[in-house]
């Protein structure tokens, strides 16, 4: 469920206008005249249809979005493909501090109306995934009184064109599923790949109470390249660093013992602990404390 606003906000920064454009409608001026008559300073146009799941213009805004920014667009049908698409978007906006706003509908998450407007989407999400588990559990149950085996004969009998449709409906879910979730993960991945290890990135995610593992993460990230929503670049070899990712842990550790320690003291305990500086040397610097310790925060392996 999306979170109630009590709280009194800050007047928003940027307001930023998304529009999709389906591949045979030709006019399209009449939804970029509405965001520009809204106050979007900048407008991201998305052309394909409401069908298709592939978004990738959708998805790059999405991850540049930044706290105190408005997503804005002219009616909810150009953002979501459904209820819970919808809410999965605006939920993850919300933990980051982004405001939304939709012209033609009672929705700006910047007002009390708006956000109860929100909270009644959210209810009827709920309603429609219960309503649909619970046609789906009726169904069953008639065919079973029927004498009928719940479930596809084709699949049961092997036949090929069966089992061709079913594959081909799982790989449509999981990538509906990768595209409604890559705004919580896939900026993440541009930030840190291919310059961390995939462990690396994994743990960030896990830090941010994202349950990944190296194996899924990989997975979803070839699909995403393979539909071109990613970069190619995102799948390169990270260069070996569990040399210095052992430092980094270490240093961390010396800094959350000792808040008060400076890095001139860090360097000095690591000069005595026997410890070789990761870039080469013999005695450590300052400057290399500090950016051990960069990425210990970039990790979420201690506060700021």
């Amino acid at each position: 469920m999306v979170k109630t606003f009590d709280d009194v906000r800050p007047p928003p920064s940027r307001l930023i206008g998304y529009a999709r454009v389906s591949s045979e409608d030709q006019v399209h001026d009449a939804q970029m005249e509405e965001l520009r008559a809204a106050g979007c300073h900048r407008i991201y146009e998305e052309h394909g249809s409401g069908a298709s799941q592939a978004r990738p213009v959708l998805t790059r805004l999405l991850g540049e979005l930044t706290a105190g920014d408005v997503l804005v667009i002219v009616r909810l049908d150009r953002l979501a493909r459904s209820i819970g698409h919808l809410m999965t978007v605006l939920e993850d906006l919300e933990s980051r501090g982004v405001y939304f706003r939709s012209i033609g509908d009672p929705i700006d998450t910047a007002a009390p109306q708006g956000r109860f407007s929100l909270q009644v989407l959210a209810a009827v999400a709920q309603l429609e995934r219960a309503l649909v588990s619970e046609r789906t559990k009726a169904g069953i149950k008639a065919a079973k009184s029927r004498g009928k085996r719940p479930g596809n004969p084709g699949l049961r009998e092997r036949r090929p064109e069966a089992i061709r449709a079913v594959s081909q409906a799982r790989q449509k879910l999981y990538l509906d599923e990768l595209t409604a979730s890559a705004q919580t993960w896939l900026p993440v991945v541009r930030q840190l790949r291919p310059q961390h290890s995939w462990d690396n990135v994994v743990q960030v995610l896990s830090r941010r109470g994202q349950d990944w593992s190296v194996e899924r993460l990989r997975r979803a990230v070839h699909r995403m390249v393979g539909e071109k929503l990613a970069e190619q670049e995102l799948l390169a070899r990270a260069p070996r660093r569990s040399a210095e990712d052992r430092l980094m842990k270490l240093v961390a550790a010396i800094a959350i013992a000792d808040p008060d320690l400076s890095l001139r003291k860090i360097a000095a305990q690591l000069d005595q602990m026997g410890e070789r500086p990761a870039r080469g040397g013999q005695k450590w610097q300052p400057s290399s404390v500090r950016h051990l310790l960069d990425e210990a925060h970039r990790f979420g392996l201690m506060p700021r």
